[in-house]
């Protein structure tokens, strides 16, 4: 598999919110958004499952396909709670400084 930067999850990020601010009602991020924290959480949720599912019986691929889309759904429900991944990383950052 390709390694692309990691930089890319902030790109994302600042994609995702591009769209929210532009509020096209044909973008799958803004129905999620509008649909309320409570139907994004649910959709972090599931995704959750499916990746655990994924690691325990699924290919490399469906692993990397389910990560993502927890990822992806991670990153609307922080947008929706005024966070960021930065904030995120900032907490990991504590937790693991030396």
């Amino acid at each position: 598999m390709s390694n692309p930067d990691i930089r890319f999850i902030a790109r994302l990020e600042t994609i995702i919110s591009g769209r929210l601010e532009n509020g096209d009602p044909d973008s799958y991020t803004v129905r999620l958004a509008t649909s309320g924290t409570k139907r994004i959480a649910q959709k972090v949720g599931e995704e959750a499952v499916e990746l655990a599912l994924a690691a325990a019986a699924g290919t490399e691929q469906e692993v990397v396909d389910e990560a993502a889309d927890l990822v992806y759904h991670l990153l609307v429900l922080l947008n929706e709670r005024g966070l960021s991944i930065a904030d995120v990383a900032a907490r990991l950052h504590t937790r693991h400084a030396d």
